[in-house]
């Protein structure tokens, strides 16, 4: 999803989140694989801390620590979020890149603005505002 840019990362690494969501894709990996989800407190302290970065409310998370089952849905939840987020991101950053080398800075622009139209992610919104607000200064 990131392009460097002219020498630079397109958003700043974060260790933290980084290893949240590969903590989540690794626990999905091996759900997917046939093994169980256990409602540990470590699972449910894991979900807790990531709901957030994917934009899902505390209520919903304790909602979904009820059973095994909603609590797997709400794995799924966040994961799609991450993933979803990211195709979505990462498709409209290469099209806005084209239309930039072509010379479309509308057409680019408006890219951003349709992430930020249905994005829910923020870490994924972030990047798409400051790609709006870098084009809008040069403009």
């Amino acid at each position: 999803m990131r392009r460097p840019r002219k020498g630079k990362a397109m958003e700043p690494r974060d260790a933290n989140l980084d290893s949240l969501w590969n903590q989540l894709w690794e626990l999905e990996h091996r759900f997917q694989q046939g093994h169980a989800l256990e409602l540990t407190d470590e699972l449910l302290d894991l979900l807790r801390r990531a709901a957030p970065t994917v934009d899902i409310r505390e209520h919903e998370v304790v909602a979904a620590f009820s059973r095994v089952e909603s609590t797997t849905d709400l794995l799924r939840n966040i994961r799609a979020r991450i993933r979803d987020g990211s195709r979505r991101l990462g498709n409209a950053l290469h099209r806005m890149y084209r239309l930039q080398e072509k010379g479309d800075l509308d057409g680019a622009r408006q890219q951003m603005r349709d992430v930020l139209a249905v994005e829910v992610v923020p870490l994924y919104r972030k990047i798409a505002q400051g790609e709006l607000e870098k084009m809008n200064e040069r403009a």
